[in-house]
């Protein structure tokens, strides 16, 4: 220490003038202690103040040719920017700025940082930044800002494409404006990154994919993931039944179930999707009986015949559905439809009381 202390005696003005600069960095050090104990008590314009001192001594480390190569100079800037950028977050001009100081701060501390003796700091600013853009999504979308809280959260995943959940915020924050498509992408890379609840995810990608992108080959290949992922699921089963359905493809719909079925014949959801796919030809067959001309019976009746066909053949796998989950409100209700067509009084009152049980 003494060596040192005398040393410095004998150095000239040009060192002494580093030196001074040097104690910019000891001075931002001390500000970051200090504001480190600042808390949520504390006024706003006071910890700005605080925090906007200690960058300030920054300004004076890195203006000068020996400081500005410290990689403490570059660390403690980047602290003091991004912890400002965090706390003013309602100033969205001002977060901005100083997120940017920040970034460059960061950028520059890593790589004069060849020893890691910042990293720790470093590592800090970067978590604090990653807050300060969640901050600014969360505010604009309480504020009902949609479009710039979109524009934030995009920012947020840019920078961390692992955060799983800020996908999911930008997802949702996209189908407020409408952005199908955004809110897709989002959705979807949050199902990638493994999210805990993919399978509602899976829900609103599938439906919205074929019902706003109007994607349907899209939307049938995120069907087959979901049906193979979460088979049980009574939605995607029946929505891939729906599809074969509608495309005429009653016989691979009726094959896929047979096999769900014999898999898990206690499963009340393949039971109830197998009953559907009778029950949607009798419906499609009742759409046209009613533009058959009333004058036209024998026209007529062959197409009753054939729905109360299809009908007969629904009843016993909504029955089996229901009995094997008494709160499948589908079931009952499809049950009652039927009934009531067969002029089934009995059956149907004692449905009608079911159901009516059920949903109270």
């Amino acid at each position: 220490m003494k060596k040192v202390l005398l040393s410095m005696l004998f150095i000239g003005a040009a060192t002494y003038a580093a030196n001074a600069q040097k104690s910019e960095v000891s001075k931002a050090k001390n500000a970051w202690a200090l504001a480190k104990f600042a808390t949520a008590t504390t006024p706003l314009d006071a910890t700005l103040k605080s925090l906007g001192e200690g960058l300030k001594a920054t300004d004076n480390a890195i203006a000068n040719e020996k400081s500005k190569e410290m990689p403490e100079a570059w660390s403690y800037r980047a602290l003091f920017a991004s912890r400002i950028a965090f706390v003013d977050s309602l100033n969205v001009p001002n977060a901005v700025a100083n997120e940017k100081i920040a970034e460059e701060a960061i950028t520059k501390a890593k790589a004069l940082d060849t020893k890691g003796g910042e990293k720790e700091n470093i590592a800090e600013a970067e978590t604090t930044l990653s807050n300060a853009l969640r901050n600014r999504a969360i505010f604009a979308y309480n504020k009902k800002d949609f479009k710039s809280a979109l524009t934030f959260f995009n920012e947020v995943t840019a920078k961390n494409p692992q955060d799983t959940s800020t996908y999911v915020n930008a997802g949702v924050t996209a189908k407020q404006v409408e952005n199908y498509p955004e809110m897709v992408r989002n959705f979807k890379k949050a199902i990638d990154l493994g999210y805990k609840d993919s399978e509602s995810l899976y829900s609103e990608v599938i439906s919205t994919t074929f019902d706003k992108v109007k994607d349907t080959v899209g939307g049938t290949a995120l069907l087959e993931t979901a049906v193979a992922k979460y088979p049980e699921n009574p939605y995607f089963v029946g929505m891939q039944t729906d599809l074969f359905i509608k495309q005429g493809n009653i016989a691979k719909s009726q094959e896929m179930l047979t096999k769900l079925i014999a898999k898990d014949p206690k499963n009340a959801a393949y039971q109830y999707a197998m009953g559907d796919t009778y029950y949607k030809q009798a419906l499609d067959l009742q759409g046209k009986r009613n533009a058959i001309d009333a004058k036209k019976k024998k026209e007529f009746d062959a197409i009753t015949l054939k729905m109360t066909g299809f009908i007969d053949q629904a009843l016993p796998y909504y029955k089996k559905a229901y009995e094997l989950d008494p709160k499948m409100i589908s079931a009952l209700e499809n049950l009652k439809i039927i009934y009531a067509f067969k002029n089934d009084t009995p059956n149907y009152e004692a449905t009608k009381k079911l159901l009516d049980a059920v949903k109270k």
